[in-house]
């Protein structure tokens, strides 16, 4: 029970980080590119309660690599140019992540290479403080592949249907009422296994 308390202790910060850096540049992004809706309902805010979604922090407690956040809202119509636009916006969750996860492994190696001893400091701040940044790569990476899937709401089904021509996009948004399903699907099914965790893996060690 005490390991259990500890893990969520040592998780909480890096995912909330990650989960409102993520959500607060799609606000801006699209913000910047003409639609306000973010902004009036709240959402551009550094307060990672606007933005936490249950079952995605759930999901992330469980897998200490995935989840999601509860998005952000976007009016299309009000961008300059919608279909273009919205692949900048759905862009910027990812890109904003994988900059999170640089910065945090920079912090990392920057600690550990510090010569510290040992003492109440290191053992009491330091040593907690490296186990959030290393987590925090790993939640920033996990975020930011996971939301690349091609599966609506994720960030990778909007990008995709800003790619796709209008008539292939169109056939692929009905998929949206059922995306939920099939993410939980992929998940449960361990599917998300085989498919993105060797990624996360991987971009972790080369950061790391």
């Amino acid at each position: 029970m005490r390991d259990i308390l500890l893990i969520i202790v040592l998780l909480t910060p890096p995912m909330l980080l990650a989960v409102t850096v993520h959500e607060l540049a799609h606000g801006l992004v699209a913000y910047r590119l003409g639609d306000p809706t973010a902004k009036m309902a709240g959402r551009l805010t550094l307060n990672p309660l606007k933005h936490l979604d249950p079952i995605g922090t759930l999901v992330f407690v469980f897998t200490r690599m995935i989840g999601w956040a509860k998005p952000v809202p976007v009016n299309p119509y009000n961008l300059r140019d919608p279909k273009r636009d919205m692949i900048w916006v759905s862009l910027a969750g990812p890109a904003s992540n994988l900059l999170v996860a640089v910065v945090s492994a920079i912090l990392f190696r920057l600690l550990v290479n510090m010569p510290l001893g040992s003492g109440p400091l290191v053992d009491k701040v330091l040593l907690p403080m490296g186990m959030m940044l290393k987590l925090s790569v790993t939640l920033n990476i996990g975020l930011a592949v996971f939301n690349l899937l091609p599966v609506p709401p994720l960030d990778g089904s909007k990008i995709l249907m800003g790619v796709l021509p209008y008539k292939q996009a169109i056939a692929y948004s009905r998929l949206e009422p059922y995306g939920f399903f099939i993410l939980i699907g992929l998940i449960f099914l361990r599917i998300t296994d085989y498919i993105i965790f060797p990624v996360i893996i991987f971009l972790r060690s080369l950061l790391l």
